[in-house]
């Protein structure tokens, strides 16, 4: 069995991306690594081709800076990406550049990719989430977070990235068939220092929104994101962070703290969570079918 791991990323040291932390998280099942390294401001070119350069295969793009709707050209690098995974493997392994996963799941996700091989009918392998927000100790808990998605694609190039790359899709707008697997993803693009999470939000909004909408909706007259101002409900985190993390987690300069007992759910929360209890009812995004 081969494996191709594939991702993007383009400015990475300027908004502080743990791009090299995310390719590391899941090198070890990967027999190779494409990822699209986007013309940038700073050093990522240099970043990406120094984490194991006989694994690694750069392709330098270009963004198309005039799409301004839906995250559309993070889809499209995504698929740039994907176009290059050679053609003998048999998975590619998706990772963004502000994802991780823990070493301990490893053996799980290559065992699955093993198992379902040669079984035409699975696309791909779902994964839970745990969702960062603040600082390195608190997860997300409401229902604005996705709580699973698709990292693990059949070497199929009738697939291509969905909307702005949080999943997949195939042929005529088929969602794929996807089998559940006990790994998560831990998803850190919550967690930066507040100036540097201001400034990426300033301009990664651009990939959805026109200039108005952002000075009325994003800028801010400190240009430093509060991270208090934005949540309404946050757990806290209680287990280990995957290995690779640790050096960045060390060196955290900021302070964020959280009294859960603030936790207040909003009307939109209140009303799924009984509808759910009442009735079974999963309002979870689902862009995908699971095979059961």
């Amino acid at each position: 069995m081969k494996v191709s791991g594939f991702s993007f990323i383009k400015n990475a040291l300027i908004y502080d991306f743990p791009i090299v932390e995310a390719i590391t998280s899941i090198l070890p099942v990967c027999d190779e690594f494409i990822v699209a390294v986007g013309d940038s401001d700073d050093d990522t070119l240099g970043l990406i081709s120094r984490i194991d350069p006989d694994k690694i295969k750069i392709v330098e793009t270009q963004w198309d800076e005039s799409l301004r709707k839906g995250g559309r050209v993070l889809a499209l690098e995504t698929d740039k990406a994907f176009a290059r995974v050679s053609e003998d493997s048999d998975w590619a392994f998706y990772i963004q550049g502000d994802e991780v996963v823990h070493e301990k799941y490893l053996e799980t996700v290559y065992n699955s990719m093993l198992q379902y091989k040669d079984d035409p009918i699975i696309d791909g392998l779902l994964f839970k989430y745990l969702h960062f927000y603040g600082s390195f100790d608190y997860v997300g808990a409401s229902s604005r977070w996705y709580t699973h998605e698709i990292r693990v694609i059949r070497n199929n190039k009738s697939i291509y990235s969905y909307r702005d790359a949080q999943g997949f899709r195939k042929g005529d707008n088929e969602k794929l068939r996807v089998k559940p697997i006990d790994a998560c993803v831990y998803h850190y693009g919550w967690v930066k220092e507040p100036k540097t999470m201001q400034s990426k939000l300033e301009n990664n909004s651009r990939y959805w929104h026109d200039d108005q909408w952002i000075n009325e909706n994003i800028k801010t007259e400190d240009r430093s994101y509060a991270y208090d101002r934005h949540v309404s409900e946050l757990s806290l985190f209680s287990g280990e962070h995957p290995r690779v993390m640790k050096e960045r987690i060390e060196a955290k300069n900021w302070k964020f703290n959280y009294d859960i007992s603030r936790n207040r759910k909003t009307p939109k929360d209140r009303l799924k969570s009984f509808l759910s209890k009442v009735f079974g009812l999963d309002f979870a995004y689902k862009n995908y079918t699971i095979v059961k």
